[in-house]
């Protein structure tokens, strides 16, 4: 049986091969699952969670063979945490509520207020229930899953090192490949997404995954994978990604990957220079910390041993015979299926002249000693990385190569053993079976979300324990201390008094997670008093001004620090706009509000406290709320770049200049109506709205099938944007029929169902965030509550 731990009770949950962890926080908010062994629960618990998890499973199955349904609803969470027959308990009554279709007419909605016990009891009851989930150290636990690509390179690692047994061992094997076969798709391939179409990206690694633990080729679930793969055109038509997992394992030669040379690192930083704008330093984060192991990687050729099931996979997954391959051919190759950012002709001149002068570099030629000097620089960079997030990394992709580069380095040091205890942090159990994250989680970001929402629905006194338990956690997740040593020369921004995405072992600084930290933390001071300093408040501030670009708008991590033309050789097919770290709606809304908040503060305690001066902080508003109009389409919508769409970013959008007009008193009426205008033209017939996630690739607003009820979070956001619009007070009968479409597809035991996928990265990969299907539709009633239902609703 598996059990979710957090905190100081996952502090054994290592793998065998590994060493105990480090950490600032005493492990706070690490979530971890750990499988029990039967002699370790008592009977009656086993036999009913058993038996729970198990009819789980099977529902999973049956839901995605016969209704489509592909997305896993945290089934196992919730059995640990609200018991095996949590389903059976009633929070929320039916009576007083006509259950409705999405192919209701609009007449059936009249748009009056919801009955307001109806209205109560469901809000009661969904705070009752997603209390439940609240881990002990404070932080709510979910699935971020999603991607498909990410466990194929943990799966590769371990074979290659040969740690199979020691890093993952046989429980886990057995989850993953469980979670691989539930994933497939009806035409026998796997998609860059669990709810995407097919790729050559995705099949192939999950066929090489599959095999590797422990799968025949016979098996069926294989032999529906390389029939697509083959049909397809063969594992040469991956993209560049998997031609590089393909060459570690020892089943594509390097001569067919683009070159990802070490010696880039070796360039001049300064933009004096010219060159130095394009030096890898100034990409974006997440691109920057990927590409620098897999520059390692692929400058050493570290490559595994050609075993007899490598020699296997090579036969099974190429057209002709592995050794009559055109590997110069299979370079710029590309399946149509996975090609959404198609290389220019300029990076396809680039790559030629960087193979031709590969051969230069490689041992016994005349410029390897550059060879040498740019992998000594490469692995020192790594090596930063690694002890600066205690080994759990940015993110999983770069965690698994800095833990390969680390063996290669000593394949018995500390370090490679190190990285092994942080395997578990980025794998998830759910009744689809085990899963690798897109990041360590997504704790603090949920945590801070999840705070403001309870205190929106002005029950927050009411669930005081919870209260505090989140004051506390993130009180301890904020950072503390910037990286050690010459930032710049580390390429790396201030961190002091920022909130990061998941844990502070993880620490890397977000702009709108240290906004969304701030703004939660100023909705608590009411309820639990000033829990957190000044001085550690304005560090806060002092980071979010210092992410604030000449635009006006708020990258991720770090400021822009190039151009965007540097997206020309942006080299992954998959992916678009990863090269640069770009201001979003998103990031600036949440600093904008975040300031906001904080000024609100400032001047309601009388004396001015902070050492920001307010013409400083007013400034950055103004500055921001002009990039957020900059960014605003004609019809009134905003793009979102990290949720499902266009409703997420309508949320952003409104948010930003709202709070723009109460402290800086400046007048937005005419963009948020427009903004509402859009939203209101998108209202399904249930009264909510459903937005697919074609949205996010397409760039232009998809819904989802007619024949689907509305999406909940889409619903909540839409709503919480329309209040931001004020539009309750120009006609609030779309806002009641949009609350009453959330209380009509609320559960019984006070959840709400899980529902297509609803977070996005980089365009064209979606992601998911499970706990957003409990806190925005708390959030949006919330704020129905308190801006209609208590006006009267009129």
């Amino acid at each position: 049986m598996w059990k979710l731990r957090s905190a100081k009770e996952g502090r054994d949950c290592i793998t065998d091969e590994g060493l105990p962890l480090r950490t600032l926080c005493d492990l706070k908010g690490r979530q971890v699952w750990e499988y029990v062994t039967q002699d370790e629960e008592p009977a009656s618990t086993k036999t009913a969670e058993l038996d729970a998890c198990e009819r789980a499973r099977d529902e999973y199955v049956r839901k995605r063979r016969d209704e489509g349904v592909k997305h896993s609803a945290d089934e196992l969470l919730r059995i640990q945490q609200c018991g095996p027959n949590y389903m059976d308990v009633v929070r929320v009554r039916k009576k007083g509520k006509q259950k409705r279709s999405a192919s209701s007419t609009k007449e059936e909605h009249q748009g009056t207020p919801v009955d307001r016990n109806d209205f109560d009891e469901a809000v009661s009851g969904g705070l009752d229930f997603y209390q439940q989930l609240q881990m002990e150290d404070g932080h709510w636990p979910g699935d971020y899953g999603g991607p498909m690509f990410l466990m194929p390179g943990l799966v590769i690692t371990c074979y290659v090192t040969g740690t199979m047994g020691t890093v993952l061992g046989d429980a886990r094997v057995t989850e993953m490949a469980r979670y691989l076969r539930n994933q497939q798709n009806p035409d026998g391939g796997y998609g860059l997404h669990i709810e995407g179409h097919s790729t050559m990206f995705g099949t192939v690694l999950t066929y090489v995954s599959l095999r590797l633990l422990g799968a025949k080729a016979s098996d069926p679930h294989c032999a529906r994978a390389r029939k697509w793969i083959l049909l397809h055109g063969g594992a040469t038509l991956i993209p560049s990604w998997g031609k590089f997992w393909l060459s570690v394992l020892g089943c594509f030669d390097w001569d067919g990957l683009n070159p990802v040379p070490p010696e880039v690192w070796l360039l001049p930083y300064s933009g004096k220079s010219g060159i130095g704008w394009a030096h890898p330093g100034r990409f974006w984060c997440h691109c920057r910390m990927v590409y620098l192991p897999m520059s390692y990687i692929y400058g050493a050729r570290i490559t595994g041993e050609c075993t007899g099931l490598v020699g296997e996979i090579r036969k099974e997954i190429f057209l002709k015979p592995y050794e009559e391959v055109d590997w110069n051919k299979a370079r710029n190759e590309c399946a149509k299926e996975d090609l959404y950012y198609p290389h220019p002709l300029l990076q396809d001149a680039l790559w030629y002249t960087l193979y031709k002068l590969e051969y230069m570099l490689l041992p016994g030629r005349p410029l390897h000693f550059l060879r040498k000097k740019a992998l000594a620089e490469t692995i020192k960079h790594i090596t930063y990385e690694d002890e600066n997030t205690r080994y759990v990394c940015i993110g999983p992709v770069n965690k698994v190569m800095n833990m390969l580069c680390r063996w290669h380095e000593d394949p018995q040091g500390d370090a490679f053993k190190m990285h092994a205890s942080r395997i578990p942090d980025y794998l998830w159990v759910a009744e689809d079976g085990m899963k690798m994250q897109g990041y360590n989680g997504s704790q603090c970001w949920d945590t801070t979300f999840a705070v403001q929402a309870i205190v929106s629905t002005g029950e927050a006194s009411r669930v005081m324990e919870c209260v505090r338990r989140a004051a506390d956690y993130i009180e301890s997740t904020q950072v503390r201390e910037d990286c050690p040593g010459d930032l710049e020369s580390w390429y790396r921004h201030i961190s002091k008094g920022a909130w990061p995405f998941s844990t502070r072992d993880h620490g890397w600084p977000i702009s709108d997670c240290s906004s969304e930290g701030l703004k939660a933390t100023l909705a608590l001071e009411p309820l639990v008093g000033e829990f957190i300093s000044d001085d550690r408040l304005d560090d806060c501030v002092n980071v979010i001004l210092s992410y604030q670009n000449k635009t006006g708008g708020w990258a991720t991590y770090e400021n822009t620090r190039s151009f965007a033309q540097l997206e020309l050789i942006n080299p992954a097919e998959t992916f678009g706009d990863i090269v640069i770290d770009y201001d979003y709606v998103e990031c600036s809304s949440a600093c904008i509000t975040a300031i906001a908040a904080y000024l609100r503060r400032q001047r309601g305690g009388g004396e001015w406290r902070s050492r920001h001066p307010r013409a400083t902080l007013e400034r950055a508003l103004r500055d921001g709320k002009r990039f957020v109009e900059s960014i605003q389409k004609a019809d009134g919508s905003w793009y979102g770049s990290w949720g499902v769409c266009f409703t997420y970013a309508a949320w952003f959008g409104c948010e930003a200049l709202e709070a723009c007009d109460g402290v800086l008193g400046t007048d937005s009426r005419e963009r948020l109506e427009r903004c509402a205008d859009f939203l209101l033209e998108r209202q399904r017939p249930d009264g909510g709205w459903g937005e697919s996630y074609l949205s996010c690739e397409l760039k232009q607003y998809s819904q989802l099938p007619e024949d689907e009820p509305s999406h909940v979070v889409n619903t909540a956001w839409a709503i919480l944007a329309l209040i931001k619009a004020k539009q309750h007070l120009r006609d609030p009968r779309p806002l009641h029929r949009a609350a009453r479409a959330l209380l009509d597809q609320q559960l019984p035991c006070g959840d709400w169902p899980q529902q297509h996928i609803s977070g996005v990265f980089n365009r064209n990969c979606m992601i998911t965030y499970a706990n957003y299907r409990n806190l925005f539709p708390l959030w949006a009633l919330g704020e129905y509550r308190s801006h209609v239902l208590d006006l009267g609703g009129k």
